[in-house]
């Protein structure tokens, strides 16, 4: 299920012009062209930062062979711990920066930095085998990551300046090929064309590229201690049975304070109504008028419990559909973009639906926001979504009966949860959810 970007405000979701007509292919067009932009333009900064740690491996990959060179001496051996460190704490950054461009890479135990335990140590070689293909593949990537748009920059506003420059001076950013007329000048920026059609089809595949040592290599092995991870998942059992126990807490209190009185005052006033048909029918017509109201209060309520358990948008337009709805009821204005190609479990919609009416909620309440953007995103087994708003910034990742919430739905999944917001804003809420069957 695909919903492509659009701009959907409190007002703007009844206009009708998504259903069909002339409109839609146009509408379509350009939100392929924004997703497509989008997607590079984030490749082009994953790969620049990648850059950043391929740059400090191929100077530590240096180092590490002086090391061994000079072990053949014995001064190597005295200095290996301070490469070892430094492989590890640059192996530890690469995760970080994985992190902020997907999942998670979960880190295993620290490794050794005594050289003989380093030696049969499994991580250390993983690390190693990293450094050796990021120090060369993520070198030569980034830096086309960043060379790139230079060029294409360069040579597509090369008619703008080429009156300007020397004579027989090189026209084009290959190096090659001189303009002298206005011709020469066009197909120059005709190639720069060519560059950002290069760089809009395979930037996401370069920077995935970039990442995937890093996110095979570093992550923790099935050799690990599982300790920590049994650990991990008795708590996340104990957080899902709280939220399921709070949910239960919160449909009774529904069902007993709304619905339930609702229809105890119905009985109540069809009971005097029927004592009163005989005697006073004008008073039992209004007795009954009244049961009639607070029986469609009752149902009303009874149709908002059931949505808070299941909403029925989810089986009747799939995830997309859903956060469609939620964007459109939101008093702020929200740009949407689901890219979801196939369905995940229904638990796991679910979560994601709440999580987004329970971050749009804090949005509209506080933070003072003009617009903001819902982003699903759904491969590789995982769903991830992202929340993020203009406003004022300054949430509390740990405060909040609502992000209390959010983090128990999640944990009950095994997914994970990161909030920045910084003073000023922007705020951004990324959720990694596994899809499920």
């Amino acid at each position: 299920m695909t919903a492509s970007t659009g701009e959907i405000g409190g007002g703007a979701a009844g206009d009708g012009t998504a259903d069909g007509g002339a409109a839609a292919p146009r509408e379509s067009v350009k939100h392929i062209a924004l997703r497509t932009l989008s997607a590079a333009g984030r490749a082009i900064a994953q790969l620049a930062s990648g850059l950043n740690t391929a740059g400090r491996a191929a100077l530590l990959l240096l180092c590490l062979a002086l090391t061994a060179l000079t072990s053949l001496i014995g001064v190597g051996l005295l200095i290996a711990p301070a490469p070892l460190r430094a492989l590890h704490a640059l192996a530890g950054r690469e995760r970080d920066r994985l992190a902020r461009w997907g999942p998670e890479v979960v880190a295993p135990p620290p490794p050794p930095t005594r050289l003989r335990l380093a030696l049969a140590d499994p991580t250390t070689h993983r690390e190693l085998r990293w450094l050796v293909r990021h120090s060369t593949l993520g070198l030569l990537l980034g830096l086309l990551g960043v060379l790139l748009p230079i060029t294409a920059v360069r040579d597509t506003a090369f008619p703008l300046y080429w009156t300007f420059m020397p004579e027989n001076t090189t026209a084009t950013s290959l190096g090659i090929g001189n303009a002298h007329t206005w011709p020469d000048a066009l197909a120059v920026a005709l190639l720069g064309i060519g560059w950002i059609a290069i760089l809009l089809g395979l930037a996401p595949g370069m920077a995935r590229l970039q990442s995937a040592p890093g996110r095979r290599l570093l992550a923790a092995g099935p050799d690990v201690d599982l300790s920590l991870r049994v650990a991990e998942l008795t708590a996340t059992r104990a957080a899902a049975l709280d939220a399921h126990a709070t949910e239960l807490r919160r449909i009774e209190r529904s069902l007993h304070d709304g619905a339930q009185n609702r229809l105890v005052s119905v009985a109540v006033l069809l009971g005097a109504a029927r004592r009163m048909v005989a005697r006073d029918p004008a008073g039992a017509d209004e007795l009954l008028e009244r049961a009639q109201s607070a029986a469609e209060q009752a149902l009303a309520e009874l149709r908002t419990v059931a949505r808070g358990i299941l909403p029925p948008v989810l089986a009747d337009r799939g995830l997309a559909g859903a956060l469609s709805g939620l964007a459109a009821d939101c008093a702020v204005p929200c740009r949407i973009d689901v890219d979801v190609p196939e369905r995940c479990a229904a638990s796991v919609e679910a979560t994601a639906y709440f999580v987004v009416a329970e971050a749009l909620t804090n949005i509209a309440k506080h933070s003072g926001a003009r617009h903001a953007t819902i982003t699903a995103r759904g491969s590789g087994g995982r769903l991830v979504l992202r929340v993020e708003d203009d406003g004022r910034g300054g949430a509390d990742a740990e405060g909040g009966s609502g992000l209390t919430g959010i983090r128990r739905r999640i944990a009950a999944h095994d997914g994970g949860l990161t909030l920045t917001s910084p003073p000023g804003g922007p705020t951004v809420l990324t959720v990694d959810l596994p899809r499920g069957a």
